[in-house]
């Protein structure tokens, strides 16, 4: 069973994500800012990374690209999951290292059909 890593400083919206992924079978961690997201990354190794954008401190961009600039987590590919809906945001989380962007509210289906792409299966 593959492990994803939901990133999310909302409450309502982390149980929402983990609800969708937990149906789908995934294991699922969770991290409530970048800063713990890092740390827990680093040791725990999840398969994957749904990461919010705007989160306080260290937000979900800051985090990506210090999560795939890492030699020790830079293969866990990263599922950008934002309400930031323009062109732009796509371009600076795929510059940051991220694999898929997708914008909230999440569509269950495209959420897990990036997911199965990003981690192979």
């Amino acid at each position: 069973m593959a492990r994803v890593m939901v990133v999310d400083d909302s409450p309502t919206d982390k149980a929402h994500l983990k609800q969708m992924l937990e149906r789908a079978g995934y294991e699922v961690l969770e991290a409530a800012s970048g800063q713990a997201a890092i740390e827990l990354a680093r040791t725990q190794r999840p398969d994957c990374v749904v990461m919010d954008v705007v989160m306080p401190g260290v937000n979900g961009f800051q985090a990506t690209r210090t999560l795939s600039k890492d030699p020790a987590t830079a293969t866990i590919p990263i599922v950008v999951v934002s309400s930031k809906s323009q062109e732009t945001d796509r371009l600076w989380a795929l510059r940051q290292g991220a694999r898929e962007y997708v914008v909230k509210p999440v569509k269950e289906a495209e959420l897990l059909d990036k997911i199965r792409t990003v981690i192979g299966g």
